[in-house]
Protein backbone atom coordinates (compact mmCIF):
# COMPACT_ATOMS: atom_id res chain seq x y z
CA UNK A 1 0.00 0.00 0.00
CA UNK A 2 1.41 3.07 -0.72
CA UNK A 3 1.42 5.86 1.27
CA UNK A 4 0.34 9.55 0.69
CA UNK A 5 1.77 12.97 -0.60
CA UNK A 6 1.14 16.48 -0.63
CA UNK A 7 3.37 19.09 -1.71
CA UNK A 8 2.74 22.76 -2.58
CA UNK A 9 5.29 24.48 -4.91
CA UNK A 10 5.61 28.38 -4.31
CA UNK A 11 6.79 29.53 -7.96
CA UNK A 12 8.22 32.71 -7.79
CA UNK A 13 6.89 33.77 -4.51
CA UNK A 14 7.98 34.49 -1.16
CA UNK A 15 10.64 36.69 -0.14
CA UNK A 16 12.26 35.53 3.48
CA UNK A 17 9.69 36.78 5.98
CA UNK A 18 7.30 35.49 4.67
CA UNK A 19 8.50 32.31 3.71
CA UNK A 20 9.84 31.59 7.37
CA UNK A 21 6.13 32.51 8.81
CA UNK A 22 4.32 30.06 6.37
CA UNK A 23 6.85 27.56 7.46
CA UNK A 24 6.39 27.67 11.02
CA UNK A 25 3.03 27.82 11.18
CA UNK A 26 3.51 24.67 9.13
CA UNK A 27 5.13 23.14 11.28
CA UNK A 28 3.47 23.95 14.42
CA UNK A 29 0.19 23.10 12.94
CA UNK A 30 1.99 19.44 12.03
CA UNK A 31 3.14 18.80 15.60
CA UNK A 32 0.32 19.47 17.33
CA UNK A 33 -1.65 17.09 14.70
CA UNK A 34 -2.72 13.00 14.11
CA UNK A 35 -2.28 13.56 10.07
CA UNK A 36 -0.83 10.33 8.07
CA UNK A 37 0.35 11.81 5.09
CA UNK A 38 3.49 12.90 3.63
CA UNK A 39 3.97 16.39 3.79
CA UNK A 40 6.57 18.31 1.14
CA UNK A 41 7.29 22.39 0.38
CA UNK A 42 9.17 23.71 -2.68
CA UNK A 43 10.52 26.86 -2.04
CA UNK A 44 12.06 29.60 -4.37
CA UNK A 45 16.25 29.16 -3.96
CA UNK A 46 16.48 32.29 -2.29
CA UNK A 47 14.56 31.04 1.01
CA UNK A 48 15.71 27.24 0.52
CA UNK A 49 18.38 27.08 2.93
CA UNK A 50 15.88 29.10 5.38
CA UNK A 51 13.07 26.65 5.01
CA UNK A 52 15.43 23.78 5.41
CA UNK A 53 16.33 25.15 8.98
CA UNK A 54 12.71 26.01 10.36
CA UNK A 55 11.43 22.15 8.85
CA UNK A 56 14.86 20.74 10.26
CA UNK A 57 13.76 17.60 12.78
CA UNK A 58 10.40 17.54 11.68
CA UNK A 59 8.39 15.38 9.08
CA UNK A 60 8.20 17.81 6.61
CA UNK A 61 10.45 17.22 3.59
CA UNK A 62 12.03 20.35 1.29
CA UNK A 63 12.07 20.52 -2.53
CA UNK A 64 14.37 22.32 -4.52
CA UNK A 65 12.20 23.47 -7.83
CA UNK A 66 14.96 22.48 -10.35
CA UNK A 67 18.98 22.56 -10.25
CA UNK A 68 21.08 21.98 -13.21
CA UNK A 69 23.42 18.61 -13.69
CA UNK A 70 26.67 19.59 -13.13
CA UNK A 71 28.11 19.95 -9.79
CA UNK A 72 30.08 22.94 -10.38
CA UNK A 73 31.52 24.88 -13.10
CA UNK A 74 31.14 28.27 -14.95
CA UNK A 75 27.51 27.87 -15.55
CA UNK A 76 26.27 31.58 -14.15
CA UNK A 77 22.77 31.28 -12.63
CA UNK A 78 22.24 27.98 -12.16
CA UNK A 79 22.38 26.10 -9.08
CA UNK A 80 24.09 21.99 -8.19
CA UNK A 81 22.91 19.06 -6.78
CA UNK A 82 25.38 19.45 -4.27
CA UNK A 83 23.96 22.75 -3.59
CA UNK A 84 20.88 21.42 -3.29
CA UNK A 85 21.91 19.10 -0.90
CA UNK A 86 24.06 21.41 1.12
CA UNK A 87 21.01 23.12 1.50
CA UNK A 88 19.11 20.69 3.77
CA UNK A 89 16.40 19.84 0.74
CA UNK A 90 15.88 15.93 0.14
CA UNK A 91 13.62 16.18 -3.35
CA UNK A 92 14.43 18.26 -6.44
CA UNK A 93 11.49 19.32 -8.61
CA UNK A 94 12.77 18.50 -12.29
CA UNK A 95 10.91 18.78 -15.74
CA UNK A 96 8.06 21.10 -14.85
CA UNK A 97 6.03 22.48 -17.37
CA UNK A 98 6.63 25.83 -16.75
CA UNK A 99 10.87 25.57 -17.02
CA UNK A 100 10.01 23.23 -20.33
CA UNK A 101 8.11 26.03 -21.87
CA UNK A 102 9.61 29.61 -21.02
CA UNK A 103 13.08 27.73 -20.76
CA UNK A 104 13.40 25.27 -22.81
CA UNK A 105 13.85 22.79 -20.98
CA UNK A 106 14.22 19.36 -22.96
CA UNK A 107 13.37 15.78 -22.52
CA UNK A 108 17.35 15.14 -22.37
CA UNK A 109 17.59 17.81 -19.99
CA UNK A 110 15.27 16.19 -17.65
CA UNK A 111 17.51 12.96 -17.69
CA UNK A 112 20.43 14.15 -16.95
CA UNK A 113 19.28 16.13 -13.64
CA UNK A 114 17.54 13.08 -12.71
CA UNK A 115 20.41 10.99 -13.30
CA UNK A 116 22.55 13.43 -11.03
CA UNK A 117 20.14 13.84 -8.12
CA UNK A 118 19.73 10.36 -7.40
CA UNK A 119 23.94 10.41 -7.68
CA UNK A 120 23.74 13.35 -4.74
CA UNK A 121 21.08 11.49 -2.47
CA UNK A 122 18.32 13.57 -4.06
CA UNK A 123 14.71 12.23 -4.94
CA UNK A 124 13.82 13.64 -7.98
CA UNK A 125 10.28 14.40 -8.55
CA UNK A 126 9.69 14.48 -12.39
CA UNK A 127 7.00 16.32 -13.71
CA UNK A 128 4.99 15.41 -17.29
CA UNK A 129 2.04 16.03 -18.76
CA UNK A 130 0.74 16.53 -22.31
CA UNK A 131 -0.70 19.46 -24.10
CA UNK A 132 -4.09 20.95 -25.08
CA UNK A 133 -3.18 19.29 -28.46
CA UNK A 134 -2.08 15.84 -27.95
CA UNK A 135 -5.25 15.16 -25.36
CA UNK A 136 -7.28 16.83 -28.58
CA UNK A 137 -5.57 14.39 -31.22
CA UNK A 138 -5.88 11.68 -28.36
CA UNK A 139 -2.00 10.54 -27.98
CA UNK A 140 -1.51 11.51 -24.45
CA UNK A 141 -0.30 8.18 -23.77
CA UNK A 142 2.57 8.99 -26.29
CA UNK A 143 3.38 12.03 -24.49
CA UNK A 144 3.80 10.19 -21.33
CA UNK A 145 5.79 7.35 -22.75
CA UNK A 146 8.18 9.71 -24.72
CA UNK A 147 8.96 11.77 -21.17
CA UNK A 148 8.94 8.94 -18.98
CA UNK A 149 11.29 7.16 -20.80
CA UNK A 150 13.48 9.51 -21.43
CA UNK A 151 13.47 11.17 -18.00
CA UNK A 152 14.10 7.37 -16.59
CA UNK A 153 16.87 6.61 -19.00
CA UNK A 154 20.20 4.95 -17.35
CA UNK A 155 17.91 4.65 -13.79
CA UNK A 156 18.96 1.58 -12.04
CA UNK A 157 16.38 -1.07 -10.89
CA UNK A 158 17.48 -0.06 -7.06
CA UNK A 159 16.98 3.63 -7.88
CA UNK A 160 13.66 4.06 -9.29
CA UNK A 161 11.84 2.95 -6.02
CA UNK A 162 13.62 6.69 -5.25
CA UNK A 163 11.60 8.64 -7.76
CA UNK A 164 7.93 10.83 -8.36
CA UNK A 165 5.89 11.55 -10.51
CA UNK A 166 3.86 14.25 -10.87
CA UNK A 167 1.43 13.99 -13.73
CA UNK A 168 0.20 17.46 -14.56
CA UNK A 169 -1.56 17.93 -17.66
CA UNK A 170 -0.13 21.48 -19.43
CA UNK A 171 -3.87 22.63 -20.00
CA UNK A 172 -4.44 22.17 -16.10
CA UNK A 173 -1.85 24.34 -15.09
CA UNK A 174 -1.94 28.29 -14.48
CA UNK A 175 -4.80 30.88 -13.43
CA UNK A 176 -6.12 29.88 -16.85
CA UNK A 177 -5.98 26.12 -16.23
CA UNK A 178 -8.55 23.75 -16.20
CA UNK A 179 -8.96 20.71 -13.73
CA UNK A 180 -8.58 17.33 -14.76
CA UNK A 181 -11.61 15.20 -14.96
CA UNK A 182 -10.49 12.98 -11.85
CA UNK A 183 -11.70 10.16 -14.00
CA UNK A 184 -9.46 11.19 -16.99
CA UNK A 185 -6.77 11.87 -14.40
CA UNK A 186 -6.53 8.36 -12.87
CA UNK A 187 -6.81 6.80 -16.35
CA UNK A 188 -3.61 8.87 -17.38
CA UNK A 189 -1.52 8.01 -13.77
CA UNK A 190 -2.54 4.28 -14.74
CA UNK A 191 -1.27 4.52 -18.32
CA UNK A 192 1.88 6.51 -16.51
CA UNK A 193 2.93 3.20 -14.24
CA UNK A 194 1.95 0.71 -16.98
CA UNK A 195 5.10 2.45 -18.71
CA UNK A 196 7.04 2.30 -15.94
CA UNK A 197 6.32 -1.07 -15.47
CA UNK A 198 7.08 -2.43 -18.81
CA UNK A 199 10.31 -0.56 -17.84
CA UNK A 200 11.29 -1.59 -14.30
CA UNK A 201 8.89 -4.82 -13.60
CA UNK A 202 5.09 -4.46 -12.17
CA UNK A 203 6.50 -4.57 -8.52
CA UNK A 204 8.74 -1.64 -9.03
CA UNK A 205 6.12 0.37 -10.81
CA UNK A 206 3.48 -0.61 -7.77
CA UNK A 207 6.03 1.46 -5.09
CA UNK A 208 6.24 4.54 -7.60
CA UNK A 209 4.57 7.21 -6.19
CA UNK A 210 2.43 9.31 -8.94
CA UNK A 211 0.92 12.80 -8.00
CA UNK A 212 -1.88 15.06 -9.08
CA UNK A 213 -1.09 18.59 -10.06
CA UNK A 214 -3.22 20.87 -12.29
CA UNK A 215 -5.28 23.36 -10.46
CA UNK A 216 -5.78 21.88 -7.53
CA UNK A 217 -8.33 23.39 -4.64
CA UNK A 218 -10.17 22.73 -1.46
CA UNK A 219 -13.11 21.83 -3.66
CA UNK A 220 -11.25 19.10 -5.78
CA UNK A 221 -8.82 17.83 -4.03
CA UNK A 222 -10.78 14.73 -2.58
CA UNK A 223 -11.99 13.95 -5.29
CA UNK A 224 -8.76 13.04 -7.18
CA UNK A 225 -7.54 11.33 -4.49
CA UNK A 226 -10.51 8.81 -4.29
CA UNK A 227 -8.82 7.76 -7.66
CA UNK A 228 -7.06 4.23 -7.08
CA UNK A 229 -4.34 5.60 -8.87
CA UNK A 230 -3.70 9.06 -7.53
CA UNK A 231 -1.20 8.70 -4.80
CA UNK A 232 -1.18 12.56 -3.61
CA UNK A 233 -0.97 16.08 -4.80
CA UNK A 234 0.91 18.46 -6.09
CA UNK A 235 -0.66 22.03 -5.19
CA UNK A 236 0.21 25.16 -6.92
CA UNK A 237 -1.69 28.67 -6.36
CA UNK A 238 -4.10 27.19 -4.40
CA UNK A 239 -0.89 26.58 -1.43
CA UNK A 240 0.22 29.95 -1.34
CA UNK A 241 -1.83 31.20 1.62
CA UNK A 242 -0.99 28.94 4.42
CA UNK A 243 -3.99 29.10 6.57
CA UNK A 244 -5.65 27.71 3.10
CA UNK A 245 -3.35 24.99 2.67
CA UNK A 246 -3.48 24.00 6.08
CA UNK A 247 -7.19 23.81 5.63
CA UNK A 248 -6.75 21.83 2.39
CA UNK A 249 -4.37 19.48 4.74
CA UNK A 250 -7.18 18.95 7.21
CA UNK A 251 -9.79 18.17 5.23
CA UNK A 252 -7.46 15.54 2.97
CA UNK A 253 -6.81 14.07 6.23
CA UNK A 254 -10.80 13.84 7.35
CA UNK A 255 -11.55 12.41 4.06
CA UNK A 256 -8.06 10.25 3.62
CA UNK A 257 -9.24 6.82 1.57
CA UNK A 258 -5.56 4.10 1.19
CA UNK A 259 -4.14 4.19 -2.15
Amino acid sequence: MRSQWIGCGWKMNKVRSEAEAYSQKLRDYLEYSIIDINIFVAPPFTVLSQVCDVLSGSSIKVAAQNMHWQESGPLTGEISPLMVRDSGAQIVELGHYERRKYFGETDRAVNKKVLAALNYGLLPLICIGETSDEKKYNISREAFSRQVKIALNGVSQEEIENIMIAYEPYWAIGEQGVPADPAYANKAHVQIREVIAGMFGKVAADKIHILYGGSVNLTNANDYLRQSGVDGLFIGRASLNIEKFLRLIQEISNNSIPA
